[in-house]
């Protein structure tokens, strides 16, 4: 079993997907560890996506992070971060598979509904940012 983090973005919450997107996260065989509905500040959000600093989207990406409440989840199932990358969909959701979390809820490359974990070693990182160990649910 691996643990990854999944950020439902804050176009997902404004549009009321929230719900639908967990319950995706949950028909693929993820069980929920965590879960937290906050709204970033810009330098929490900028700590967050400091990795990308040095991108041309960085502050865009910032803004819209902090635009309006989150839903950080800790999930986890086997191959967990390998499993959410795929389901999630492409980044822009016009080139995401039918059936992809981006493809039914993203508006567009910017907006497109959810962040998740590119690697095992930076799922722990990011979880560590939103939980602490005594946040999550251990496995029954």
């Amino acid at each position: 079993m691996e643990q990854t983090l999944a950020i439902l973005k804050p176009d997902s919450y404004a549009a009321g997907n929230t719900g639908r997107i967990l319950a995706h996260l949950e028909a693929e065989g993820f069980t929920i560890r965590g879960l937290r509905i906050v709204h970033l500040t810009q330098e929490q959000a900028g700590a967050f996506y400091a990795v990308h600093a040095e991108r041309p989207f960085y502050g865009s990406l910032v803004d819209f992070m902090t635009s309006g409440p989150c839903v950080p989840v800790a999930l986890e199932r086997e191959n967990g971060v390998k499993h959410l990358r795929q389901i999630m969909g492409a980044t822009n959701p016009a080139e995401a598979a039918e059936g992809t979390i981006r493809k039914q809820f993203a508006t567009n490359i910017e907006n497109n509904a959810i962040h998740g974990s590119d690697s095992a070693e930076n799922a722990q990182i990011e979880l560590a940012f939103f939980f602490s160990s005594s946040d999550l649910i251990a496995a029954q």
